[in-house]
């Protein structure tokens, strides 16, 4: 067995996050693996390997407990604490049958990999597709679709959190073991070898990671290390997680280093980072990134975070989902008014503008909610936003998990998509949009009894409010989160886009993203907003100084009337448009439905 790097073993050892460490006895070749444990609410802690081998810890200070043991990678092991309880490894490399099961030894020095010059690709070059593992079957099926990505033009894969959660389907958000990959999906090596496969194609990956709460079933943390949470503060998943401790910091902070050396990620999608309030917690863990990192390699931290923290983009944070794009988007094209889209149904032109000015729309206005919510966010490039259409949280938290296609006419689709693609902004795509499917994404787990019969009712309830299902039996209608079929309903078959009908989709979404590489890319660093004009009601003109001096300008109008331009684009490079012929372009008329790209 090859013996992990003193470096890598050294810092782990140092900040003690739960984490095995194998070393090698140079005198017999035998292999040795240190176990580590923090459980300041326990008196005695032992660790039981699969052979029925009982070792005690020996406590240390500050709640710590520890041991060198002679096994090797691939063996089982449980903690055993005060005698009677027996709990995973909360930070367990691998699980060798789901939450409750047996952890197990892994070493990440092993994986021989094949591209170990990969660097990454720059932030400003990132076209994301957002993936769910398990829906193509796992790690290794996942790698089929890898090529078909490469050549849409997508530069970055996005997969949806990939730790251990209870049963073999999950969205990935109810974590327990949140250092072991998934077990349904495959081994830690076939993992690898995805990412491996992405950078052999110039591919990028970013994994999402869930820092804010632990799924509700298979953590143990509150049993044996109480100081882990905080009861003051509840959120939706419970008591929050206190990030005051320099135990708990250190935990996640080592789990964002190991998806980033051992797996070699190019980036982590931190998910719904408003849930945490020590906004100091996740400034550290950008530093302890960066410090920990090479510095030729790119790595990019992209945030989930209502609360539009501007300041954290500042803040070694590269970029952020930009909720409030997509909202106000989807409002002007399907309509909906209903929860959070409430909040867009006001002077939604003159929203969709500031959007396209500042970034976010919401910079410190009160929310629905009555609170004041984001930071200006005007003096950021606009690469410092993610922009999508649709993601996992749009389509599948929607009760009947409906994809765009479905919401609004292919013209005003095409419109968005145009601006999605085309402008400045980062774009995320969401699996199978680029074919047209209309296959859809629901939300789904594998709980049983109480706790399922629970999911049920409470995903039931959250649309309540929503007038369609107000009345008990048409919120029954909506499908069980733990019925296998809500799974096998949401897979997607990527030999459809073969199929009459999606070619021209697919071909759609090409041409445009050879556009994006062609004559946007290569200028996007040093891009501002330079002006953005409203023409009519659902109707704007855009446009922004490149790096390279050149000026990029997208006209769309969203309404059902055509649209006088206030300065035809004339003798511009045309670069893409929809529904504009020729005397549309020179006399500068915006049918309905339409959109125009040009360069001067």
């Amino acid at each position: 067995m090859d013996t992990l790097a003193p470096r890598h073993g050294a810092r782990l050892q140092k900040h003690g996050a739960h984490l095995q460490t194998q070393v090698q006895n140079p005198a017999q070749q035998e292999a040795i693996t240190q176990f580590s444990l923090w459980a300041p609410d326990a008196d005695a802690v032992a660790v039981k390997l699969e052979n029925g081998q009982l070792h005690d810890l020996q406590p240390l200070a500050d709640g710590w407990f520890s041991r060198l043991v002679p096994c090797g990678a691939g063996t089982g092991y449980q903690f055993v604490i005060n005698d009677h309880l027996k709990v995973p490894d909360p930070a367990s490399r691998a699980q060798l049958d789901d939450v409750l099961g047996m952890s197990c030894v892994v070493d990440h020095a092993a994986y021989p990999w094949q591209n170990p010059d990969w660097r990454g690709r720059p932030w400003h070059e990132a076209i994301i597709y957002e993936v769910h593992v398990g829906l193509l079957g796992g790690f290794a099926e996942a790698e089929v679709i890898l090529p078909h990505l490469a050549e849409l033009g997508i530069t970055a894969i996005e997969l949806m959190p990939l730790n251990e959660f209870p049963g073999a389907r999950n969205w990935g958000y109810d974590g327990a073991e949140i250092f072991a990959p998934e077990s349904s999906y495959g081994t830690p090596d076939e993992l690898k070898h995805l990412i491996d496969t992405a950078h052999s194609l110039g591919l990028m990956v970013i994994i999402d990671v869930v820092y804010n709460h632990f799924g509700p079933e298979g953590n143990f943390l509150g049993q044996y290390a109480k100081g882990f949470f905080r009861e003051d503060i509840q959120t939706p998943w419970g008591a929050a997680i206190d990030f005051r401790r320099r135990e708990v910091r250190d935990f996640f902070c080592e789990n964002a280093l190991m998806w980033l050396e051992d797996y070699r990620a190019d980036g982590l999608r931190l998910d719904a980072v408003h849930a945490i309030s020590e906004k100091d917690f996740l400034v550290e863990l950008a530093e302890r990134v960066s410090s920990a990192i090479p510095s030729n390699r790119h790595i990019h931290l992209i945030l989930e975070n209502e609360a539009n923290n501007a300041s954290l983009l500042e803040q070694g944070f590269t970029a952020q989902w930009n909720d409030d794009g997509h909202n106000i988007l989807h409002h002007l094209l399907t309509g909906e008014k209903e929860g959070y889209y409430s909040e867009f149904m006001e002077s939604p032109t003159t929203k969709l503008a500031r959007f396209l000015r500042e970034g976010f729309i919401f910079q410190g206005e009160a929310s629905r909610h009555g609170h004041a919510r984001g930071e200006p966010s005007g003096h950021l490039p606009p690469t410092a936003f993610v922009l999508f259409l649709q993601n996992h949280d749009q389509v599948g938290n929607r009760a009947f998990g409906e994809r765009l296609i479905e919401l609004t006419d292919e013209d005003s689709l095409k419109v968005a998509v145009i601006l999605l693609l085309l402008s400045p902004m980062v774009p995320l795509l969401f699996m199978g949009e680029e074919w047209g499917t209309r296959k859809p994404f629901f939300y789904f787990t594998d709980h049983h009894d109480e706790l399922a019969k629970a999911v049920c009712e409470g995903r039931r309830n959250e649309f309540r409010e929503f007038e369609l299902f107000s009345h008990p039996e048409m919120r029954e209608k909506i499908p069980d989160p733990n019925d296998p079929q809500t799974y096998v309903n949401s897979m997607i078959d990527y030999r459809e886009r073969h199929e009459p009908g999606h070619e021209a989709w697919w071909h759609f979404y090409h041409t445009l993203l050879e556009l994006r590489h062609r004559w946007i890319i290569p200028y996007l660093p040093d891009t501002r907003v330079e002006q953005v004009t409203i023409l009519a009601e659902r109707s704007v003109s855009a446009t922004w100084r490149l790096g390279n001096g050149s000026q990029l300008r997208i006209d769309i109008n969203l309404a059902d009337n055509p649209v006088k331009l206030e300065s035809p684009p004339g003798p511009r490079r045309q670069l893409f448009s929809h529904r504009v012929d020729n005397d549309h372009w020179h006399e500068g008329i915006l049918p309905s439905r339409s959109a125009m790209v040009s360069l001067d």
